[in-house]
C-alpha cells in the first residue's frame, strides 16, 4: 500500500539530487556523448560472431533496447500500473490510527492488516523487478563511471553463476560497490536513499520466499550468525514501507532523468544535422577506441547508427 504523502516527499528530496547527477555527468564525463550511450543502451554482443547468414559481418558493437530492454518495458508496466492503483485514500498517520486496538474494531483491523499483508508481498515483487534488473543495475553502474570521470563501459556483465569468471560482478556487488559506495562523496543524498532501499539479505529473502508474515512484522528466515550482511531478524511493515517508497522515488527519477537526456541530446543533434558522434571503446579485435555517429529523428524522438552513402 503506497502513500502519497511519503512519495511526494521522498520525490522532493531526491529530485535535486538528480538534477545534482545530470550536471555532474555532463561536466566529468570523458567524451561528451559518454551520457547518450546510457540512453541508447550501447553493448556488446559477441553473438554476431556466430552468425553466418549475413552479407557482411555486423559490428558487435551494438545499441537499442536487447533482451533486457524489452524486459525492462514489461516490468515498467506492471509496476506503474501498481503504483497508480494502490495509492491510500488516508495518510500513514491516519491509517495508523485506524488500527489502533480495540475489541469493537477486531474484524475491521484483520481485515485491513490482512489486505495490507496481500499489498506487501505485491510489493516484494516490485522490489525484485527493480533491484534485480539488467537495465536497471546498468544504468546506475554506467552513471556512477560517469560521476567520477571513467569512460562508459562497453564490456559490462552481470554474473550469472559463481562460475563465471568473466563478469563484472554480482548484482548486489554493483549496486553496493559499484553504484551506491560511489555517490557517497559527490551525491550523498542518493547514497542515502540506496543505502534505505537496498539490501541484499531481504532481496535474498524474498527471491527464495524464505520469510513469513506475522501481524504487520515480515520475518527473515535467512540471518546468517557470522555474516555481517545477514543480520536482521525482520521487518516491521512500517519499516518496509520507508524502504519500498523509497525504492520505487528511486526507480521514477531515473525515468525522469533518462527522458530529459533524451531531449537534452535531441536539441544539440538538432545543431549538428542531427548527428553525434561516440566513442565505442573497443576490446575487440583489438583494444582500441572509435568514433562512430548515431543519427537522431526527430519524429520518433529515437537514435540509430547513422549510415553513411558510401558506405
Amino acid at each position: 500500500m503506497l502513500f502519497s504523502e511519503i512519495l511526494n516527499e521522498k520525490g522532493k528530496q531526491l529530485a535535486p539530487e538528480f538534477e545534482k547527477l545530470f550536471e555532474l555527468v555532463l561536466k566529468n564525463q570523458t567524451h561528451d556523448c559518454d551520457l547518450l550511450l546510457i540512453y541508447v543502451n550501447g553493448f556488446y554482443n559477441p553473438e554476431v560472431y556466430k552468425c553466418d547468414n549475413l552479407d557482411k559481418k555486423n559490428s558487435p558493437y551494438m545499441i537499442g533496447p536487447s533482451y533486457e530492454g524489452h524486459s525492462d518495458r514489461t516490468h515498467y508496466n506492471f509496476i506503474h500500473n501498481y503504483r497508480t492503483t494502490a495509492i491510500s485514500k488516508t495518510t500513514l498517520g491516519e491509517y495508523l490510527q485506524e488500527l489502533e486496538w480495540s475489541e469493537e474494531k477486531r474484524h475491521e483491523i484483520d481485515e485491513k492488516v490482512d489486505f495490507e499483508s496481500m499489498t506487501v508481498q505485491l510489493e516484494m515483487l516490485i522490489y525484485l523487478k527493480i533491484w534485480e534488473a539488467d537495465a536497471f543495475i546498468k544504468r546506475f553502474y554506467q552513471l556512477a563511471r560517469l560521476v567520477n570521470g571513467e569512460a562508459y563501459d562497453w564490456h559490462i556483465k552481470l554474473s550469472e553463476s559463481s562460475r563465471d569468471k568473466s563478469a563484472t560482478g554480482t548484482r548486489q556487488e554493483i549496486i553496493r560497490k559499484n553504484v551506491r559506495d560511489r555517490f557517497r562523496e559527490k551525491l550523498p543524498v542518493l547514497y542515502n536513499a540506496f543505502k534505505t532501499a537496498y539490501n541484499s539479505q531481504i532481496r535474498n529473502s524474498i527471491s527464495h520466499s524464505n520469510y513469513s508474515i506475522l501481524g504487520r512484522n515480515i520475518n527473515l528466515n535467512n540471518r546468517i550468525e557470522n555474516d555481517d550482511s545477514a543480520q536482521l531478524h525482520g521487518q516491521t511493515f512500517d519499516e518496509w514501507i520507508e524502504r519500498i517508497h523509497t525504492t520505487l522515488i528511486i526507480y521514477n527519477e531515473q525515468i525522469g532523468f533518462f527522458n530529459k537526456v533524451n531531449e537534452f541530446y535531441g536539441r544539440v543533434a538538432g545543431h549538428h544535422e542531427n548527428m553525434l558522434q561516440v566513442r565505442v571503446s573497443r576490446k575487440e579485435p583489438i583494444e582500441t577506441e572509435e568514433l562512430r555517429f548515431l543519427d537522431f529523428r526527430p519524429e520518433f524522438r529515437d537514435w540509430r547508427w547513422k549510415r553513411f552513402a558510401n558506405l
